[in-house]
């Protein structure tokens, strides 16, 4: 994630540029504070860095995505939250094209997406893996023991229902996302915990070299892979 609250006065689109330079190849764009014309700005700005070379999702405001496609922005999706608009709405506002993240910990968010058809959402964002400062709301941190059992209910409730949202329209279990505290050393743990990534924004947001911090995140993630 790229987040505005933690840029420590540096400008987001560059980050996300340093970060793409770095070989991240998913940016998710968090602006809590910024008015949304400013968060409109800083998303158009970062589309210019990322079109081509990585996926740009907006976090929460399905308006700033609207508005930064309708100005012409390569803008890939948005990711809500559960106290955000619903995913079916989000999915109606945002068309079957875009990529739609959400974020999920709890067993009763799954019930909630079986109710949903396929191909709703693409991905989940599961944790907070631990206690972290940029998400003062998170819930219970699962820790990777958690995380582990999450990513593996999700995988038994998907093959009990096919056709419903736990699943992405290719019919694969909807992947998920590791958030909230994560950092490069987390990388072999994520990895046998079943995520398909890690979600990360102070280790890039907060580096005095975010290029670099990036590219150690990149090889820290290849090499507990291989």
């Amino acid at each position: 994630m790229a987040d505005a609250d933690v840029t420590a006065g540096r400008d987001l689109a560059d980050i996300v540029g340093a970060a793409v330079d770095g070989g991240v190849r998913m940016v998710q764009l968090r602006a809590k504070e910024l008015p949304a014309r400013d968060f409109l700005a800083a998303a158009i700005a970062s589309a210019r860095h990322t079109a081509g070379r990585a996926t740009l999702v907006v976090n929460d405001r399905v308006d700033v995505f609207l508005a930064a496609r309708a100005a012409g922005a390569a803008i890939d999706g948005v990711h809500v939250g559960q106290s955000d608009l619903p995913v079916d709405a989000v999915r109606g506002l945002i068309g079957p094209g875009a990529v739609l993240g959400l974020s999920a910990s709890l067993p009763s968010e799954l019930d909630a997406l079986a109710a949903l058809g396929a191909g709703t959402v693409d991905y989940l964002g599961a944790g907070a893996i631990r206690a972290t400062p940029t998400k003062k709301d998170h819930p219970e941190p699962l820790g990777w023991d958690g995380f582990a059992r999450f990513t593996a209910l999700v995988r038994e409730r998907a093959a009990a229902a096919p056709a419903s949202a736990l699943n992405t329209s290719a019919g694969c279990p909807l992947p998920c996302v590791a958030i909230g505290g994560v950092t490069a050393d987390d990388a072999p743990a994520a990895r046998s915990s079943s995520a398909a990534g890690l979600a990360v924004v102070r280790a890039i947001c907060a580096a005095d070299d975010p290029a670099r911090a990036a590219a150690d995140l990149v090889t820290e993630w290849t090499q507990a892979h291989a």
